[in-house]
């Protein structure tokens, strides 16, 4: 008996995701809803309730945002641009981070997933805001932050480029252990150029 060769086995990592995902969507969509009702039928309209509808609805975008960036995509799978505008313009509401990525058609799902993976990576040099721009060549994808005070921890920038990860990675950056096994398993290659104030991926 032979083992599976590497690119046979499942993405745990990703299943797990998707599954964490897709049943915390439910009930939060849910509580949204609750919520919507109780001020249709005349509820407090004071700043608890503005709180806790902010809170849902930012909840409720950062997951639909993981779902993608750590769930399940499989070859043939699709997303619509629509969908992707929708979830980065909830995500980035009221945020210091802002987002560009003009186009349009559905577009493949690995792709969108390494793209919100390196969203993740280029927010963790942007404490203190910045401008992601997103834009599709004839073969090549490339995602640009610019940020007039960028904060690169080198060393988890050289995740990107190698098989080594600094020791004491947190769970706050296991995208930069994630883009890279994602870049692999798809066959692609990753540029990454930084300088003091711009940060430029393409695959």
């Amino acid at each position: 008996m032979t083992d599976k060769p590497d690119h046979a086995a499942p993405d745990l990592v990703a299943l797990v995701g998707s599954r964490i995902c897709h049943d915390l969507i439910s009930p939060i969509g849910a509580i949204g809803n609750g919520v919507e009702l109780m001020l249709m039928e005349g509820g407090s309209k004071g700043p608890e309730m503005a709180l806790i509808t902010e809170s849902v609805a930012h909840a409720s975008a950062r997951i639909r945002f993981f779902r993608v960036a750590f769930g399940a995509a499989g070859s043939d799978q699709r997303i619509g641009q629509g969908e992707v505008a929708s979830v980065l313009s909830d995500l980035t509401n009221g945020g210091r981070v802002q987002i560009d990525w003009a186009g349009s058609g559905d577009l493949p799902r690995r792709d969108v997933k390494l793209i919100f993976l390196m969203i993740l990576c280029l927010e963790s040099a942007m404490p203190y805001g910045g401008k992601i721009t997103i834009a599709r060549g004839e073969t090549r994808w490339t995602i640009l932050g610019s940020s007039a005070k960028l904060k690169i921890d080198t060393a988890l920038w050289e995740c990107l480029a190698g098989p080594a990860s600094p020791p004491d990675i947190g769970p706050a950056q296991v995208q930069f252990l994630l883009l890279p096994d994602e870049i692999s398993r798809q066959h692609r290659r990753l540029t990454t150029e930084l300088t003091a104030t711009e940060i430029k991926l393409s695959f």
